[in-house]
């Protein structure tokens, strides 16, 4: 058999694995779902299905990011954009509320984790991915209205109370009416919490270290964001940063200057769980902001499941766990700048000088 070959089977294989995992997730739902009768609905063996899935969680989680693919949310709005955050706002929650069960629906959802995520490790992954959501609902509201405040504590309320819908919908489908509540998200836009970027602990952080170092990246990935894949190797910051630090991203993108790009690996050791948990959620929040936001409102900031640690090698950073946090400055195809450690590497790297530590570190 040849290698092409080997590899259209288990393609094939992987794809009647998840058709009879959707079957069997839709009739008995996650908890009752049992492998074997999956590997029997697929006409495979057990073995087959561990195989390309190392378990019941994994293979749920990648028929739930299969499912988000095939959602239609519409296009993108015009770089005009929708005039207000409230605007913004109303329309992905209107989106987001769309997707709930009626009574007597029973299939699985592309945000519907009840009951799957039982462990301290994937709360603390959801935690951070949550703190992640936030930031990237916050910055479609920011450029909706520039001259606005920082909008991260609207979207963390905002994302608290549609997530609530969304549980409350699990256990007593068709409770609530959805135009009423998106009603009420919409009006968090206009709430005055005093929201502005000023972590204590910034002005204590260790500036990034000089350096003039070979970056030699992988050609392209796939920004999560867009769907598209990108050259990684172009100017700009790289943070990378392990699955119990994703909230340190916000630091990067609050210093970078204005109109660079800002790339964020994210390293999960474990593609089959953690990186599917995060394609998962980003996917589905994205798409549920496809037809709301600006066009704009992402421009720069790229977001990357680094399953391989392919980035994160070609950053320096031969060690990656939970805890990672490290970030590098690109600069004319090379490393000029680099940082590591909990509390600002992403920062240090966004603000260090491209060109002046290019010079200094050559010299």
């Amino acid at each position: 058999m040849t290698r092409l070959t080997r590899v259209q089977q288990r393609a094939r294989t992987r794809a009647m694995v998840l058709a009879a995992a959707r079957q069997e997730f839709v009739e008995y739902g996650y908890a009752v779902a049992k492998i074997d009768r999956i590997a029997e609905r697929a006409e495979l063996t057990r073995g087959a299905v561990y195989s390309n899935f190392p378990g019941k969680r994994a293979l749920y989680l990648a028929v739930l990011v299969e499912l988000a693919g095939t959602q239609d949310h519409g296009s993108p709005v015009s770089p005009e954009g929708p005039a207000f955050a409230s605007e913004v706002l109303g329309a992905f929650a209107r989106t987001w509320l769309e997707r709930l069960p009626l009574a007597g629906e029973g299939r699985p959802r592309p945000h519907s984790l009840t009951g799957v995520i039982d462990d301290d490790h994937g709360r603390l992954v959801l935690t951070q991915l949550a703190h992640l959501e936030a930031l990237l609902l916050a910055l479609a509201l920011e450029a909706a209205e520039p001259s606005g405040p920082r909008r991260v504590r609207v979207a963390e309320l905002a994302l608290t109370s549609l997530n609530g819908a969304s549980a409350m919908a699990e256990l007593a489908p068709g409770f609530g009416d959805p135009f009423d509540h998106a009603r009420a998200v919409e009006h968090l836009a206009s709430l005055d919490l005093g929201d502005t970027w000023a972590p204590a602990h910034l002005p204590y952080v260790e500036p990034a270290t000089p350096c003039r170092d070979a970056w030699t990246p992988p050609a392209r990935m796939t920004d999560q964001i867009t769907g598209e894949s990108f050259d990684v190797a172009e100017d700009g910051v790289v943070v990378v940063l392990g699955a119990a630090r994703l909230s340190a991203a916000e630091e990067a993108v609050r210093a970078a200057k204005r109109g660079e790009r800002v790339t964020v690996a994210v390293v999960t050791g474990d593609p089959a769980n953690t990186g599917a948990l995060v394609r998962l959620r980003i996917g589905d929040l994205v798409a549920c902001l496809r037809g709301a936001r600006p066009s704009h409102a992402w421009d720069g900031l790229k977001l990357v499941v680094d399953d391989h640690a392919a980035i994160a090698a070609a950053a320096g950073v031969d060690e990656t766990g939970d805890e990672t946090e490290a970030a590098v400055r690109v600069h004319e195809r090379a490393i000029v700048a680099r940082s590591r450690g909990r509390g600002g590497a992403g920062h240090a790297a966004a603000t260090a000088e491209p060109t002046a530590r290019s010079r200094g570190a050559s010299a």
